[in-house]
């Protein structure tokens, strides 16, 4: 059996955070807002894996008013969320996630993103792809506001 899922998570900009994406710590004036470190990228791909088990979503496993939640790396929440899938017998085909901002410049990053996604989720890095790009201009993005990223991810049934 195989299942689809489909993942979204924006962030606004604040200063004095780090801006941390797909684990990674971008060299950048400002970071995200959020309860978590606010990696949006590992938010939307973990939503996209609980969607696509049926196991809800990110905010019903990790929600913002727990504590225990408070500054925790989101790649703990993916660790979590692979524990979940792992739970209940299902294992990643792959993960498509595209990144949405208009700064900093993100392609530099990606294949580091990818090796860190790969070792967390036992995958190959060939199961996973990650893209960058803008919102030329337009909305909160455009204005540099904030990141969004989206995410989808297949997920087989293990017998």
């Amino acid at each position: 059996m195989l299942r689809v899922g489909i993942g979204y998570d924006v962030h606004r900009f604040a200063q004095g955070r780090k801006l941390i994406l797909g684990g990674v710590e971008i060299p950048y004036e400002k970071g995200l807002l959020g309860h978590s470190d606010a990696d949006v990228l590992l938010h939307a791909i973990c939503d996209a894996l609980l969607g696509a088990a049926g196991l809800k979503d990110i905010g019903h496993h990790f929600p913002d008013y727990d504590e225990q939640w408070k500054d925790v790396s989101s790649s703990f929440l993916l660790e979590k969320t692979l524990q979940l899938l792992r739970k209940h017998h299902w294992k990643i085909v792959n993960i498509d996630a595209t990144i949405i901002a208009e700064q900093p410049r993100l392609a530099p990053f990606i294949p580091t993103m990818i090796e860190h996604l790969s070792t967390w989720a036992a995958i190959a890095p060939q199961q996973i792809n990650i893209k960058a790009t803008t919102n030329e201009q337009m909305g909160f993005i455009g204005r540099g506001e904030g990141i969004a990223a989206i995410a989808i991810a297949l997920i087989q049934k293990q017998s």
